[in-house]
C-alpha cells in the first residue's frame, strides 16, 4: 500500500441543525420545502431574503439546466435561477 494521502471527500458540516436537515440543492423537481436556514453570508444571502427565501417560505425546484447548474426555483410568485453551490447553502427543515 502507498504511503500517499488519499483524497477524502469533503464534508459540509450542518450548521445549527444537529445532524439533520437536506439542502435545496437535493430537493427533486417540484416538491414543495419549507426554508429553515440560509447559511451563506454576505451581499448574495441579503438578496435571496429580499426575494423571499427565507426561513419559513416554502420552495420548489422548477427545473435544472442540462447540465444540473443553474437550477430554478418558485418561491411563491417569484422565480430565481440560482446557483448548485448557493443553494447547497439553503437549508430545508425536515418533514414533520
Amino acid at each position: 500500500m502507498s504511503r500517499g494521502r488519499r483524497k477524502r471527500e469533503r464534508q459540509r458540516p450542518k450548521r445549527g441543525l444537529g445532524g439533520g436537515g437536506r439542502r435545496l440543492s437535493e430537493l427533486p423537481e417540484n416538491v414543495p420545502a419549507v426554508v429553515g436556514l440560509v447559511a451563506m453570508r454576505g451581499p448574495l444571502r441579503k438578496r435571496l431574503l429580499a426575494l423571499g427565501v427565507r426561513p419559513g417560505a416554502v420552495v420548489r425546484v422548477v427545473r435544472r439546466a442540462p447540465l444540473g447548474d443553474p437550477m430554478e426555483i418558485a418561491v411563491g410568485d417569484t422565480l430565481i435561477a440560482i446557483r448548485h453551490a448557493e443553494a447547497d447553502e439553503v437549508i430545508l427543515e425536515e418533514p414533520r
